[in-house]
């Protein structure tokens, strides 16, 4: 009863979510000049009203999804890994360069490559995790700052890699287009939504069941709940904390590697859409719940889908869209069950006091 009572708080709580984050959409599209009903309108149309309009939402989707589980494994342990965004880089770079230098069937190369890019997004979380545990440094500090020496020693790998100097137009910093055949396959042709997106399912469903079926999810759920009564119950709170780390890394790296032998095909800098702080916001909004996160990826790249679309047919710029998403990760936070309750109570405080005079 007490948890059908918790589901019913959280649906209410989304639902009030839903309505305030319309109201202001529509109140700043008004600004923009536009009318709220065909902008939302056209945002529908072109996250779910053709085609090709579904193989954009599922495109969209995919990384969202897997950066959102890299996500859940950190954040349902109690660690704030903010580093995702580094990892998908340097998992991207690492599975461009296999895939464009491993020569092979796809059954091999892809594989390979994906399994790559994982160790590479692994390996980068090694150094957040030691300087934690060794030195008590706040990851949240290390992670972050590590993102952007992600983005610019990715950059000079390629550089390097490909003999480019320093004067290099960053347009043309890229390296070499992957083959046909250690390619994605494309589930809607001739359209960039890939078999990507069973892989970010496969990856939620074995989050799912670590969490909910396994010891080893149990023990990473109690150190998320409280380290010190997990470390005081037995838990190997050492050895754990490293292997969520750098699972939740290893995930990250898979997502920048489908990202390149799926719809890019070639390492870029800059070829991340703040995909990491996508999957983090979708890890908040879905309060840590692996499935309830891809149920929010998936609506998460309908509305990136939309908004592109919406962007093209109206004047609306789809720069509103990202402020919308910032803003609805806000009010989902907020328990508007205890906001409502002190008010409720600061007003028969006011009552009382009228009463006595």
């Amino acid at each position: 009863m007490k948890e059908k009572h918790k589901l019913f708080v959280g649906a209410v709580n989304y639902l009030i979510s839903i309505v305030l984050i319309i109201l202001v959409a529509s109140v700043l599209i008004v600004i923009q000049g536009s009318n709220p009903i065909v902008a939302f309108q056209e945002m529908i149309l072109g996250a779910v009203g053709s085609r090709s309009a579904i193989a954009s939402s599922i495109r969209w989707s995919t990384p969202v999804l897997i950066s959102a589980t890299a996500a859940v494994v950190a954040q349902k342990s109690g660690i704030n890994n903010l580093g995702i965004e580094g990892q998908i880089y340097f998992g991207a770079f690492t599975a461009a360069v296999v895939g464009a230098y491993v020569p092979g069937p796809g059954w091999i190369v892809i594989p390979l490559a994906i399994i790559a890019g994982a160790i590479a997004g692994l390996l980068y979380a090694v150094l957040p995790a030691f300087l934690k545990l060794r030195y008590h440094i706040d990851e949240m500090i290390t992670t972050l700052m590590l993102n952007y020496a992600a983005i610019q020693f990715t950059e000079y790998l390629t550089m390097m890699l490909m003999g480019m100097g320093s004067d290099t137009n960053p347009d043309l910093i890229a390296t070499p287009e992957i083959p046909a055949s250690a390619q994605l396959t494309r589930i809607m042709p001739p359209y960039q939504a890939s078999t990507g997106f069973f892989i970010g399912l496969g990856l939620v469903i074995l989050v799912f069941l670590l969490y909910r079926y396994t010891i080893v999810g149990y023990e990473w759920k109690m150190i998320g709940r409280n380290r010190d009564f997990a470390k005081y119950g037995g838990i190997r709170h050492f050895k754990n904390y490293l292997v969520i780390f750098l699972f939740s890394g290893a995930i990250a790296g898979i997502c920048g590697a489908v990202e390149i032998l799926g719809p890019h095909l070639r390492f870029r800098t800059n070829f991340s859409t703040n995909l990491g702080w996508d999957g983090i916001m979708v890890a908040l909004v879905a309060k840590n719940n692996p499935v309830a996160a891809a149920v929010v990826a998936v609506v998460w790249g309908m509305i990136k889908a939309g908004s592109l679309s919406m962007e093209r047919m109206t004047s609306v710029n789809r720069i509103l869209v990202t402020l919308v998403q910032a803003l609805f990760v806000l009010f989902i936070t907020l328990d508007f069950k205890s906001i409502m309750k002190k008010r409720h109570n600061k007003g028969k405080g006011r009552n009382k006091c009228w009463n006595y005079f």
